[in-house]
């Protein structure tokens, strides 16, 4: 009886003071991302596990910036493309669905002489491979962006001697020619290398001087793993070209304030 009242008094309420459900908010309309893509192309010191290149695209670039490390070790302006892997990048210039896309591209090391399949001839052959290079990132609606090659870090006393200037100067030669963003790495690492001293200059290397090489020679198979695909292995030694984690961060880094100063449209996706 008493539950009857009282829904009879609530009945008997004015429409204004009988509680109500309030109505779900609308979903805000949704914004379709606007991505960009860096695509990475050069040799041993720009390629994972070896090069700056790792560091750059794990710690440099937000997430709106897709960074494609196409860096592959020993390849030269002219082996990179005569192998393959040029059409690999190209066909990461045409992926649709990104806002900009740039093509930093960076060789020098393997292009010297005395490589056999590798060299290209300084004066002819390795300017034209970079103008090349250029009007096909141009062709595919991509933006270039030529780097002189990272110095070596090895000395002559007090002096580095950085045996890369004559390719160095070409790469600026095109970039002026054509009118393309340039990193001038070169310059800057070399600068640095020399002011820290061979022995800071050591500790960039994938191993210290006095370390056995690691992932040189296969280690041997059991019988219960021969069915099995191993992984695969890195090879670290020491040398004066090539980079570990701490060298990496470093010319990473290095790379990023670069960018940031020749090709400002990209600071809204660089971390320092």
């Amino acid at each position: 009886m008493r539950a009857l009242l009282l829904a009879a008094c609530a009945l008997a309420l004015p429409a204004h003071a009988q509680t109500r459900a309030p109505a779900p908010a609308a979903a805000p309309p949704v914004q379709r991302i606007q991505p960009s893509k860096l695509i990475l192309v050069g040799d041993s010191t720009m390629q994972a596990n070896s090069g700056w290149g790792g560091s750059f695209c794990a710690y440099h670039v937000t997430s709106f910036l897709n960074c494609v490390n196409l860096g592959r070790g020993g390849r030269s302006t002219g082996s990179y493309r005569a192998e393959g892997s040029w059409d690999i990048a190209q066909a990461e210039m045409r992926t649709p669905g990104y806002r900009e896309i740039w093509v930093l591209i960076q060789f020098g090391h393997n292009d010297q002489p005395g490589k056999p399949g590798r060299s290209t001839d300084l004066k002819t052959e390795f300017p034209a491979n970079l103008r090349r290079y250029v009007s096909e990132v141009r062709a595919a609606g991509a933006k270039p962006i030529l780097a002189t090659p990272l110095t070596r870090r090895m000395f002559e006393g007090s002096k580095l001697a950085n045996d890369l200037i004559p390719w160095a100067e070409a790469i600026r030669k095109v970039a002026r020619e054509m009118n393309v963003p340039l990193i001038d790495l070169n310059a800057e690492s070399a600068a640095a290398v020399e002011a820290m001293g061979m022995a800071e200059a050591d500790s960039f290397a994938q191993l210290p001087p006095d370390a056995a090489p690691i992932g040189m020679t296969p280690a041997p198979v059991t019988a219960t793993e021969v069915a099995v695909q191993p992984m695969a292995q890195p090879k670290l030694a020491f040398d004066r070209t090539h980079l570990g984690r701490k060298g990496a961060d470093y010319f990473a880094t290095m790379v990023t304030r670069e960018l940031s100063a020749s090709v400002p449209e990209m600071r809204r996706f660089l971390l320092p």
